[in-house]
């Protein structure tokens, strides 16, 4: 029981359905799963754990919005394991997850020229997924999963890609890396992977205070 509530307050809060600085009401939330408040409260520890709650005492339970600290600590490691992942993929050879990646390039090549860039954010989802999953690296992957779960990275991508010119570029990184990974240059799709993070966590932040502005 305990899991499942927390299964969904997690999609709940890495969708945007539950926004950032949400209040969290134990009771509220009791009556919403149909379940008493002893799971609740479970779920919401664990999320605590995973950095996608913050819990004020005396005030209450919400939403947790990561600082501009944690966000490049978090796009820090995020580089650290997608570089990796690149590398160990390219090693890989001609895998399923290759084939995969070509026919999101193509249908990422339509979302760009049609502007759609809520199309482009789902893609470039799968993509990066389709990297760590085709490194073939249990412990690499559930650290990833942990990351991106912090990082609510659904919500975020979307600012990232609102910069002027940003779906471009980031097609075009993508573009390099998947060259690289074809070409089974580990070194170079690494390389490659770790720019393309700094680049999107560059416009990011951009994006982020744009909107503050």
């Amino acid at each position: 029981m305990q899991a499942r509530v927390a299964e969904e307050l997690r999609q709940m809060i890495i969708s945007g359905e539950l926004p950032p600085r949400s209040s969290l009401s134990e009771m509220a939330l009791s009556e919403t799963f149909g379940v008493s408040r002893t799971p609740i409260r479970e779920a919401l520890k664990q999320l605590q754990i995973e950095g996608l709650v913050e819990v004020r005492p005396r005030v209450g339970t919400f939403v947790a919005v990561p600082s501009r600290r944690e966000l490049t600590e978090l796009f820090q490691m995020k580089e650290l394991l997608e570089g990796a992942a690149a590398r160990l993929l390219a090693f890989r050879g001609n895998v399923p997850e290759v084939e995969r990646l070509e026919a999101n390039m193509k249908a990422a090549d339509a979302a760009v020229r049609d502007g759609d860039a809520e199309q482009y954010a789902a893609l470039v989802h799968e993509f990066h997924d389709l990297i760590v999953v085709g490194a073939d690296n249990s412990k690499l992957e559930a650290h990833y999963r942990t990351l991106m779960n912090q990082l609510a990275y659904a919500r975020l991508v979307r600012t990232s890609l609102s910069r002027p010119g940003r779906l471009d570029e980031s097609d075009d990184e993508h573009h390099r890396v998947l060259n690289l990974i074809r070409a089974k240059d580990g070194d170079g799709a690494e390389r490659v992977m770790r720019e393309h993070v700094r680049m999107s966590h560059q416009a990011l932040m951009a994006g982020m205070d744009e909107r503050r502005a």
